[in-house]
Order: structure tokens, then sequence, then C-alpha cells
């Protein structure tokens, strides 16, 4: 969703740098996916079409922090809450 993001923090040698992929429109999402060596993060349309990508060495990651924006959806309420009641 719009807002959604992620930060990478990555060891460049003697410091350290800090990305982020934000989801910007609205629609769009950010998916984190982590295979062979690699940390890929997309921001992704409603449709499934990637926007744009960031890859990293893994064993570059120092950490990888995403922030996801509130929902308002009822179907993530709490169990046991009723939204009929």
């Amino acid at each position: 969703m719009k807002g959604d993001r992620v930060e990478i923090v990555v060891d460049a040698g003697d410091t350290t740098r800090t990305y982020e992929v934000v989801a910007g429109r609205a629609g769009r999402r950010v998916e984190t996916a982590i295979s062979r060596g690699v940390v890929e993060v997309s921001e992704v349309t409603r449709s499934g079409s990637v926007v744009r990508t960031a890859r990293f060495m893994a064993n570059r990651v120092l950490a990888l922090v995403e922030h996801p924006i509130p929902r308002e959806d009822a179907s993530e309420s709490p169990l046991g809450d009723d939204p009929r009641a």
C-alpha cells in the first residue's frame, strides 16, 4: 500500500549505507525476496508488474527493516472483534 517502505542497511567497507524502497503511489506495495545470496526489494503494482527493484548481496546486508503503514481493513481486525456488532 502507498506509504509502505523497506529500509536496507548495507556494509560498504569502512562505512554503512542506508537505502529505502518506498511504495510511492496508491495501489503499490513493497515486496522482499531473499534467494541464492541476493536480497531483492521490489515496488510492485496491483497487477503484479514490478516498477523498480533494488538488489544487494546478502552477506553485505546488515539490516532489513520493513515499515508497513497501519491498515484500516476489517479483515485485519483482531480475533473476536465482529465488525457487524
